[in-house]
């Protein structure tokens, strides 16, 4: 378990340059092996899957993984794997509308042809890649796939890792697990990477989805639920593990966030729960936005 003391974040406030030099690198050279890896066995196993919870960084490190690969003169393509989402039934939409639909189950996945896409894939030939529209919540028109040998198809999604929506793909597939790994300490109390991933989602989803910090607080609930029940299961049948934690982001994640969730500490019932980040938060040093790098994996939540 890899743990960063808020003293020592707070010590390279003053080197701001380096500090943020020196978390991207921690990023970037885990992509860089990977792809390295994933360049040489391009022939035998073209499909990377990409899995990971919410707020894990799964978008960022899928186009950071297919710049590395093209620079190295092979084609990427990402998909993400919502797009193989199958249309709601009368009976589901019904279930949505009172709150008791699973969106997080691998069932709302059309398996069957996403595994025949994959096997397609692994013999290089193309596929019709369907499109999901989430404002229906219906299928819409998707677009062809022209797979030339050598190429690399990314597939990025929740259910990326689980045999049962991927099926027995691993001899044509190398798999990457996305997560924040690296817990804050302070006083000899740790923060979850848990945290982590919610400060991302707290902050995208004010600024991008106009929703409150306590209905991300709620809406997160549901999210740990349908983690715990289909990602963590699987994590360990990656090729790969990631550890997104970029060591800089609280500290650009305080001033965004302190004001909100003091806010809502004495109204919001279940505050306690979440009561650490604003600890933590608090005891850090604050780093100015403009410090962060356009192709940070920080600006996938800040924008």
């Amino acid at each position: 378990m890899k743990s960063i003391p808020v003293i020592e974040l707070n010590s390279m406030i003053y080197d701001p340059h380096t500090l943020v030099e020196k978390s991207e690198n921690a990023y970037a050279d885990q992509i860089s092996r990977a792809a390295e890896r994933i360049y040489r066995e391009r022939r035998k196993k073209p499909v990377v899957l990409i899995s990971g919870p919410s707020g894990s960084g799964k978008t960022t490190t899928a186009g950071r993984l297919a710049r590395l690969l093209e620079d190295n003169g092979c084609r990427a393509h990402i998909i993400s794997m919502d797009n193989y989402f199958l249309p709601l039934s009368a009976d589901e939409r019904r279930l949505a509308e009172e709150g008791k639909f699973d969106f997080e189950s691998p069932k709302r996945l059309d398996t069957e042809l996403f595994r025949r896409h994959i096997e397609l894939l692994s013999r290089c030939r193309p596929i019709d890649v369907p499109a999901f529209d989430f404002t229906l919540q219906d299928r819409k028109t998707g677009f062809r796939l022209e797979y030339q040998p050598g190429d690399i198809v990314i597939m990025e999604g929740i259910h990326a890792l689980n045999p049962d929506v991927i099926g027995h793909s691993d001899d044509y597939t190398n798999r990457v697990y996305v997560s924040v790994r690296t817990r804050l300490e302070s006083g000899g109390e740790l923060l979850h990477p848990s945290k982590i991933r919610l400060m991302r989602r707290l902050i995208r989803d004010k600024l991008y989805r106009g929703r409150s910090i306590t209905e991300t607080m709620e809406f997160f609930k549901s999210v740990e639920r349908g983690e715990n029940l289909y990602i963590m299961p699987y994590k360990h049948r990656a090729s790969f593990d990631i550890d997104t934690f970029i060591a800089y982001e609280p500290m650009v994640y305080r001033n965004i966030l302190l004001g909100d969730l003091h806010g809502v500490s004495k109204t919001f019932p279940e505050y306690e729960k979440y009561a650490d980040i604003e600890k933590f938060l608090r005891e850090l040093e604050p780093l100015d936005p403009a410090n962060v790098p356009d192709n940070s994996l920080v600006r996938e939540f800040i924008g």
